[in-house]
């Protein structure tokens, strides 16, 4: 509640109250922080005088209110509420009986009536609480119908409301989207709405709630200004909530509204597992002697309680799932253990986990995937399942050795490629029509080229749930099987067994397939099966280790395979890279430069260019980037290019080929992508050629 506090000049009616240093701090923590207010002005100070009452009329002549008019609104209450007890009287004491005065009587009540509407009570300014100062017309309106809407439900009161209301105006639409409800229902509350992905949440205040709870109650404190802490809510009226939350605050709590999605999204970038990390670093470290060997360590040998090394192995993984990570990297060090994680493409250092727990920590990742923890000298691959917010994530994990100990690395596979549709591929219409044919056909081969890292399964996995039906035998063999899809038919290759790549596609073609999947092409082996797959009636998606979609023709050639089957059998190369997106809440506008163009190849025509550059701001943690986008270069084999193929041709002349036929370069198609606000310059530039 704000203190009272007066102007200068007490006399002064309707003065403001001047405002604490509480009050200050509110005011700077909300100037350009993204919070929408509403805020009425203050109301002024009335005061009825003994000089403005109004003075009743003589009893000596009344006035006699006319019989069409209603009673005044005291009686007609009375007479409303005459179902209710009254309460009982006061014991009488003895006294002579007098008979009052009619005449009298109905003066007392015609003054009472008419002075009644004229009289209006003092308003404190000054004692307001602050959260009052969110009222707004909104909030009035509202407590106006409510208001009516009660009194409507009296029986012979709503006939004379009713006449002195104005017909109801017609409902405003249903809020459409997310923020649009959250403004509604702050407007409709009264109180503020916080827009978090603007707004800088003070990173002290955020732990004060644990991370259960906060997603729990979908809560989170923002701010703190004096004893009193800024929460924001998605539902700002459940009590429960309210009470559990100043229950774990024990302080004053200032309510605001802010979208669920949001709330959850900052809650997953302000409770880091940072330092719950050091907790337990500290917790292992403390049971350890201080004279202990670290060189000498083994899991064995260790008497410490193993807790703390399975606890920060499941918020390492978890963390990285949150933080949308492709890859996890535990590399030991020689005096520490580090984390880091590739998030668009990009490593990041995360965490670095002191020396004496590199032992338990690489252990129990092996025993999570299946692993052999006594063999340290050879690699090992193997496959975890974890649960992350009610789903199933996979993670790939390889195991390294190194000299200061094992590297262990875990692909993230969490995209769901069986819900993705080819149109969030983000080819263009060129591209999209070309590979479209290729794989609507029902034989031939198509191979999807690239790095490791640049998206190839992703869209073997989208296609294939794009053609993939219950009338076609669709098998797959994959080394490890990356992600699982239902209805089709997925071999996993497992060399120690004899199930090598060559070996599975022998058996394959023996299981009436119509679809194949192979994982990778490898050796010649493996690529002449493929292609004579291809030529006996199986579609075939295959994926392949090079720069750009020409120079798979020379690959496979070079592999082993006669030129005239290559050219035979393929229909489509597309080569793939990945680039990050640019985050659509903070990217500017701006104009290319004469440099810049030159480097991507755009010819230098004076017009000027319109693209984009990243900022950075809270929702992509400062780096410009949210996301990544793909780049393709889709080559559609023709009569020309088969023929080329047959000739052995190399890679530059058949390249050259497919430009004149209208196939698009990466970096075209990255240029492309930037004039659609996509991605930027620099990011093309750094993946491709």
């Amino acid at each position: 509640m704000l203190s009272d506090q007066r102007a200068s000049d007490p006399s002064a009616e309707g003065s403001a109250p001047a405002m604490s240093n509480d009050d200050l701090i509110w005011q700077s923590l909300l100037s350009g922080s993204g919070i929408t207010l509403d805020l009425p002005s203050p109301a002024p100070r009335v005061t009825t005088t003994a000089a403005s009452a109004p003075v009743p009329p003589p009893v000596s002549e009344p006035v006699v209110p006319p019989v069409s008019e209603p009673a005044p609104v005291r009686e007609r209450l009375r007479h409303v509420d005459q179902s209710s007890p009254a309460e009982p009287p006061a014991p009488m004491a003895v006294a002579p009986i007098v008979e009052p005065d009619p005449v009298e009587i109905q003066a007392d009540l015609v003054a009472a009536d008419v002075a009644e509407p004229e009289q209006t009570l003092s308003v404190d300014t000054g004692s307001i609480d602050w959260l009052a100062s969110f009222a707004s017309p909104a909030r009035q309106a509202e407590d106006a119908e409510e208001l009516l809407r009660l009194t409507a439900d009296h029986g012979s009161l709503v006939a004379e409301t009713s006449t002195a209301v104005e017909a109801t105006p017609e409902p405003d639409p249903e809020p459409a989207t997310p923020r649009e409800r959250a403004v509604a229902l702050a407007g409709r509350l009264g109180l503020a709405y916080v827009d978090l992905t603007e707004f800088v949440v003070d990173a002290t205040v955020v732990g004060l709630i644990p991370d259960n709870l906060s997603r729990r109650h979908v809560a989170l404190p923002i701010a703190r200004a004096g004893d009193r802490i800024m929460v924001a809510l998605a539902d700002p009226q459940n009590i429960v909530v309210l009470d559990d939350l100043a229950a774990v605050l024990r302080s004053a709590i200032v309510t605001v509204v802010a979208e669920p999605e949001a709330i959850l999204a900052a809650i997953d970038r302000y409770h880091r597992v940072d330092s719950e990390v050091e907790e337990l670093t500290s917790a292992f470290t403390g049971g350890l002697e201080a004279e202990v060997d670290t060189w000498s360590q083994d899991v064995g040998d260790q008497g410490t309680d193993e807790a703390p090394i399975i606890r920060l192995v499941n918020l390492v993984i978890s963390q990285a799932i949150t933080d949308r990570a492709s890859d996890i990297h535990i590399e030991p060090g020689r005096d520490d253990l580090r984390v880091r994680y590739r998030i668009d493409g990009v490593l990041t250092t995360v965490q670095r986990v002191p020396r004496s727990m590199i032992p338990g920590v690489i252990s129990r990742l092996k025993v999570m995937a299946e692993l052999d923890i006594g063999e340290r000298r050879k690699p090992q691959d193997g496959r975890i399942s974890v649960t992350h917010s009610g789903r199933t994530v996979d993670l790939r994990v390889a195991t390294l050795p190194t000299v200061w100990g094992e590297k262990v690395v875990a692909r993230v596979l969490d995209s769901p490629v069986a819900s993705l549709q080819l149109a969030d591929l983000g080819m263009l219409d060129r591209n999209m029509g070309v590979f479209s044919a290729s794989f609507s056909k029902p034989y031939g081969m198509i191979l999807v080229t690239g790095p490791t890292g640049s998206g190839k399964s992703t869209t073997l996995y989208t296609t294939l749930a794009t053609i993939s039906k219950p009338t076609v035998n669709v098998i797959t063999v994959e080394d490890p099987v990356e992600y699982r899809m239902p209805g089709i038919n997925q071999v996993q290759v497992n060399t120690k067994a004899g199930m090598t790549f060559a070996a599975a596609l022998r058996s394959i073609l023996r299981s009436d397939p119509d679809i194949i999947l192979l994982g990778e092409i490898r050796d010649e082996e493996t690529a002449k099966i493929a292609i004579e797959s291809s030529l006996t009636g199986h579609l075939v998606l295959s994926t392949l280790h090079t720069n750009d979609a020409p120079s798979s023709v020379t690959r496979l050639i070079e592999m082993g395979v006669e030129p005239f089957l290559v050219g035979s059998a393929l229909d489509s190369v597309v080569a793939q890279r990945l680039a990050r997106r640019l985050c659509g809440r903070c990217k500017e506008e701006t104009v290319a430069t004469e440099t810049e163009l030159r480097a991507l190849g755009v010819p230098l025509t004076g017009e000027a260019h319109v693209v984009h550059r990243p900022v950075g701001c809270p929702q992509c943690s400062n780096t410009g980037y949210r996301g990544r986008i793909a780049l393709h270069e889709v080559m559609g084999v023709d009569d020309n290019i088969e023929r080329l193929a047959s000739q052995n041709s190399p890679a530059a002349e058949i390249a050259a080929q497919a430009e004149a036929a209208g196939m698009i370069r990466l970096r075209m198609d990255g240029w492309a992508k930037v004039l659609l606000g996509h991605t930027s310059i620099e990011e093309i530039l750094r993946v491709t050629l």
